[in-house]
């Protein structure tokens, strides 16, 4: 394989630097000289001969195996300021230059979810995270990421790898970390029999709900939320944000997109995440596709005082978005799609001209897509919040508020 110094041009969408050619390179920075073999159009163990005045010592001593992190060889302040251009390059690819705030970044050791990685070997089994663009599993002891509650439970992850994973297969372990205790859902495992679920329980102790791929195996007590007023138990590994300090960033940003409101519509609401704290000052209307999630929610807001009144609706956004004249009782909405956007439900709260729109998104490139369409139509992008829940990787979140001009915000 040829051998050869490239110039790293810039950083992918992936957090990997690029040369000319391109020629992708991993942990690396703009204006660093690297020197490695390159296969095909990537050089996967660089050595770094320039290194950029924005480099920093990785704390994390799995770093350079794992594949959790992709950017902790760069100071935090080069990773906020390239994070936001990410949003700022998306926006103006689609004609929308828009001012952004400054980012809001997670701390370290506050992620609350995590999905990690078991496998048996001859000695007994082995729990962590997938290497980087590998199906090898690099066992941890310490996290920079997530709760240290999280990685307590470690040797019960290892206990449950031993008995409940085949030779050949890999165990998924879903971690949430809730008010009352720990959440588990595991999945690919060996099939739930009787003896099994027998010897789960004994070894699984410190959990408050484990659940064998969608097969509840015991609750020690139920699992449960704070959200707004409200106490949500979400169902097995269902959807939240990543972190307690990125979801009031988000909560904070959509509160003030919806300032004023007096009905609100939720759009691919989840467990409530938006809906429950927006309830204290207005009715709100929350539609989401998950059905399991969409009970949480309205179990929540049924035993919860303090709430306007809070309405579901179970339904498919993507094939049947909520339609103008649907739409025309609400005078603020709130829209949280996953990463593909929603570009059709955009469409149609542009031809109703909803007053107010507070976006969150996964995905700068899609918010673009579909903030583009609102634009055209009318409204004003007022603001963009960069919002960091995941530290150290490419990932980024937004919220944002749209108003039509001739309506004051």
């Amino acid at each position: 394989m040829p051998m050869a110094d490239v110039n790293i041009q810039r950083l992918g969408h992936h957090g990997d630097g690029i040369a000319d050619g391109p020629i992708y390179v991993p942990l690396t920075l703009p204006g660093e000289v690297v020197s490695g073999e390159i296969e095909g159009d990537r050089m996967p163990t660089p050595s770094v001969i320039t290194p950029s005045p924005d480099r920093v010592k990785a704390a994390c001593p799995h770093y350079k195996a794992c594949g959790g992190c992709s950017l902790m060889h760069a100071s935090d302040s080069f990773v906020a300021a390239w994070k936001s251009d990410v949003i700022t390059n998306a926006l103006m690819a689609r004609g929308l230059p828009t001012p952004l705030r400054p980012i809001d970044t997670s701390p370290p050791r506050t992620r609350r979810r995590a999905t990690l990685s078991g496998t048996r070997t001859k000695k007994g089994a082995l729990v962590g995270f997938h290497a980087r663009k590998s199906d090898t599993i690099v066992p941890i002891r310490d996290c920079f990421l997530i709760h240290p509650r999280l990685l307590d439970t470690l040797p019960v992850l290892e206990q449950i790898t031993r008995i409940g994973a085949s030779r050949s297969a890999t165990l998924s372990f879903a971690l949430t970390l809730t008010d009352t205790g720990i959440d588990l859902r595991v999945t690919g495992g060996k099939p739930l029999d009787g003896p099994l679920r027998v010897s789960l329980p004994p070894i699984a102790q410190g959990l408050t709900r484990l659940t064998w791929d969608d097969e509840p195996v015991f609750t020690e007590t139920p699992p449960a939320l704070s959200i707004g007023p409200a106490r949500v138990s979400p169902p097995p590994g269902a959807f939240l944000q990543a972190t307690p300090e990125g979801e009031a960033a988000l909560q904070q940003a959509v509160a003030e997109g919806t300032d004023g409101a007096v009905r609100i519509a939720d759009l691919f609401c989840g467990l409530g995440t938006f809906t429950l704290p927006l309830a204290t000052n207005a009715p709100v209307h929350a539609v989401e596709g998950d059905p399991d999630l969409l009970n949480a929610l309205t179990h929540a807001a049924n035993h919860s005082t303090g709430l306007k009144p809070v309405t579901t609706e179970a339904r498919d956004l993507f094939r049947r978005p909520l339609l103008p004249d649907e739409l025309a009782k609400f005078d603020a909405v709130v829209i949280d799609p996953p990463r593909a956007g929603a570009e059709a439900q955009t469409r149609e709260i542009a031809k109703a001209q909803v007053p107010r729109i507070a976006a969150v998104s996964c995905n700068p490139v899609t918010f673009a897509r579909d903030a583009a369409i609102l634009v055209h139509a009318g409204y004003r992008l007022d603001w963009v919040q960069p919002v960091d829940q995941f530290r150290w990787s490419p990932h980024v979140e937004l919220a944002a508020q749209f108003t039509l001009p001739h309506i004051q915000p």
